[in-house]
């Protein structure tokens, strides 16, 4: 019962990771990082498939090694946030408190992706 729940929270958090790809909102790192955990735990077959696996293996090893994000990751999901989260203050929401929800997770999030070392590719 235990390995096959660690099997579906792995499953779940792989596919927020997967969205987090997509979805500058969602943080693609740490989902990655708790599924090849879960899948530790649960299923042997599904991280060694995980860390096998040509896009997502080399990110998790990588990550993991020395807590660095590549600059065009940086660049790329810095951009993403403050334009889908600037779009939302300004287009989607008509109250204030929200449009300073949406700038303060921009701030946020920002500051979060910002605050690892940045690794030169």
């Amino acid at each position: 019962m235990k390995s096959k729940l660690l099997i579906l929270c792995g499953s779940l958090s792989l596919g927020l990771g997967v969205l987090g790809i997509f979805l500058p909102v969602l943080p693609t790192t740490p989902f990655l990082l708790l599924s090849a955990t879960c899948y530790f735990h649960g299923s042997k077959r599904l991280y060694s498939w995980l860390m096998n696996h040509p896009r997502f293996g080399p990110y998790i090893r990588s990550f993991r090694e020395d807590k660095s994000i590549p600059l065009r990751i940086k660049i790329v999901s810095v951009t993403m946030v403050w334009i889908t989260l600037l779009y939302c203050a300004v287009f989607v929401s008509e109250n204030i408190w929200i449009k300073v929800l949406f700038i303060t997770l921009a701030i946020s999030i920002t500051w979060h992706i910002l605050s690892y070392k940045t690794r030169k590719e």
